[in-house]
């Protein structure tokens, strides 16, 4: 026991120096660094009043660090904010759901503001099939998803806003595609035209998830399965959209999953 006592402040003075090395990593060249330097300067001074024995000056620094050390939390208060987020010890899971969940509002935001508008948009989102087939005939993007760029391609003067968009793992992967039509259209209302036709269609020929926007009355229409549903609002659109692309760890689920069931809960 004497052997690991002995090799206590070791451990300590290596702790101290990674901590103060990590905090440094953030500070470096920034605006705060001034500050942390007479911080060290401050330190320094108030251990060498110790050591020489100046009472009344260590007092006196004694009392002015008790309130340092709340204005240094605000001063620091940003690079603090980053220095203990990088500590964060979530995965890669958590990382991942969270840029999904940043795409879902981006998609949902855009949807819905096509909706107000009353811009018909057709928009396919891959699941395991896939969906080269019909891309490959259309006008090739590959892009990063945006809510600016999808409602600039369903915009009625651009010359892509005929068609369907195909969105493969947060990018836009084609433009103006031509999709399908379904042979039993029986479930189309006759509000539904061909816009809904055609999403009702590639969703009986892949597992795709097909958004539509009407353009005459601005609902929203899911079609999954073969069945296309009308009329869904924004939180269950991301209900529905979050169930299929981002499952709960279950066996069997997709079997087991069905979106007329859900929608009708």
């Amino acid at each position: 026991m004497t052997f690991f006592h002995s090799l206590t402040p070791l451990v300590e003075i290596a702790v101290i120096t990674v901590m103060i090395n990590y905090l440094l990593t953030f500070f470096w060249n920034t605006r705060s660094m001034d500050l942390v330097l007479g911080l060290m300067a401050f330190l320094i001074i108030f251990g060498a009043t110790e050591w020489l024995n100046l009472t009344i000056l260590h007092t006196i620094m004694l009392l002015v660090s008790n309130t340092a050390v709340i204005a240094i939390l605000i001063i620091f208060q940003p690079e603090l904010r980053v220095a203990l987020s990088k500590l964060s010890l979530k995965g890669k899971r958590f990382k991942e759901m969270t840029e999904f969940d940043k795409f879902l509002d981006q998609l949902a935001t855009s949807t819905y503001r096509l909706s107000e508008k009353r811009v018909g948009a057709l928009i396919v989102l891959e699941n395991e099939d896939i969906l080269d087939e019909y891309a490959n005939k259309a006008v090739r993007l590959d892009a990063d998803f945006s809510s600016e760029l999808l409602e600039s391609i369903f915009a009625v003067s651009t010359p892509l806003h005929d068609g369907a968009v195909i969105l493969r793992d947060k990018k836009i992967i084609a433009a103006a595609v031509i999709l399908p039509l379904a042979e039993d259209s029986s479930q189309l209302t006759r509000s539904m035209g061909t816009r809904h036709r055609a999403g009702l269609g590639i969703c009986q020929a892949t597992d795709a998830l097909v958004i539509v926007v009407s353009e005459e009355t601005g609902k929203v229409s899911i079609a999954r399965e073969g069945i296309i549903t009308k009329g869904i609002k924004a939180e269950k659109f991301r209900g529905v959209i979050r169930s299929i692309f981002t499952p709960p760890p279950a066996k069997d689920f997709k079997s087991h999953f069905n979106v007329k069931d859900w929608l009708s809960q």
